[in-house]
C-alpha cells in the first residue's frame, strides 16, 4: 500500500479558474497547465480568435466540459461582468482567479502629452485597475471555494526595478504588487490568498520584437541562467500558488526571472 506521509494536497484537479489574457504567451501556458492538472478553465482575452484557438487546444485533449472561452476587455465593467458570468454559467462557481491580462506601451517622460496620456491611461486600466475590480467581483465566490479561494496577480520584475521609456508599465506593475498586498491583508481572514508573480525576461509577444542576438547578449550579461524564460516556467509557479498545499502563502511577491533581479547592474 502506498501511504503518503504528507497531509496537504498538491492537486488542483476540479478547481474552477479564470485566466485573463490567456489567448497567448504566459496566459495561454497557464491555461494549458491548469487543464493538464485537471482544472476547469475559463480562457478570456481581448483577442477573440486567440481565445477560440486556446479553447480548441484544451478541448481537443480534455473535452469541451473542461474549458470555456469568453472574448472580453478587462478594462471595462461589462467585460469583467461577462468573464465572471461565463465561469458561473459553465462551472457553477469560481475557485481561483489569475489576473494575467496586460499591455506594455512605450511611455517616456519626453513623449508628447497625448501619447503619454493615452499610454498611461490604458496601461493602468488594463494592468492595474482591472485586477482590483475583477478581484472584487470574484470574492463572493472565492470565499466558498472548498480548499480556499486563490488569486494570483501577474506583475513583472518591472514592479521591482525600472526600465527607461516604460513609465506607465513600470508604475502599473508596482501597483499590482501594492494591490496584491492590500487585498491579501483583507482577504486572508476570508480564506482567500492573494499573491503576485513577477516574471522577468520571457519569450512572449511582448519580447518577440527584440532581435535574437540582442536577447542572447542581454541574457549572458544580466541573467544568471543565461537565457530568456519560457511561458510555461511562469505558469507552473502560478499553478503552484493555487494548490491546497499553498494555503499559507499570502501577500507574497515571487520573482521568476532566472536570477536577473539579484545582480548588480
Amino acid at each position: 500500500m502506498n501511504t503518503r506521509l504528507s497531509q496537504l494536497s498538491r492537486s488542483v484537479a476540479g478547481i474552477r479558474v479564470i485566466v485573463t489574457g490567456s489567448a497567448s504567451g504566459m496566459g495561454r501556458a497557464t491555461a494549458h497547465v491548469f487543464a493538464d492538472e485537471g482544472a476547469k478553465v475559463v480562457v478570456t482575452d481581448y483577442d477573440a480568435p486567440g481565445v477560440k484557438k486556446v479553447v480548441d487546444e484544451i478541448a481537443a485533449v480534455y473535452g469541451t466540459a473542461s474549458v470555456v472561452g469568453v472574448h472580453a476587455d478587462v478594462s471595462t465593467s461589462a467585460g469583467r461582468q461577462a468573464i465572471v458570468q461565463c465561469c458561473l454559467d459553465a462551472f457553477g462557481s469560481i475557485d481561483a482567479l489569475v489576473n494575467n491580462a496586460g499591455v506594455a506601451l512605450r511611455s517616456s517622460a519626453f513623449a508628447d502629452d497625448d501619447a503619454f496620456t493615452e499610454a498611461w491611461d490604458r496601461s493602468l486600466a488594463v494592468n492595474l485597475s482591472a485586477h482590483a475590480h475583477l478581484m472584487r467581483l470574484c470574492v463572493p465566490y472565492l470565499e466558498k471555494a472548498p480548499h480556499g479561494g486563490r488569486i494570483v496577480n501577474i506583475a513583472s520584475t518591472e514592479g521591482i526595478l525600472a526600465t527607461a521609456g516604460l513609465m506607465a508599465y513600470t508604475a502599473s506593475k508596482h501597483g499590482v504588487i501594492g494591490v496584491t498586498k492590500g487585498f491579501a491583508a483583507e482577504l486572508g481572514r476570508h480564506n482567500i490568498t492573494v499573491n503576485a508573480v513577477c516574471p522577468g525576461p520571457v519569450r512572449t509577444a511582448m519580447t518577440a520584437g527584440i532581435p535574437e542576438d540582442f536577447k542572447e547578449i542581454y541574457a549572458k550579461r544580466k541573467i544568471p541562467r543565461q537565457r530568456y524564460g519560457d511561458p510555461e516556467e511562469v505558469a507552473h509557479m502560478t499553478v503552484n500558488l493555487c494548490m491546497p498545499a499553498s494555503q499559507f502563502v499570502n501577500g507574497a511577491t515571487i520573482v521568476v526571472d532566472g536570477g536577473m533581479s539579484i545582480l548588480h547592474a
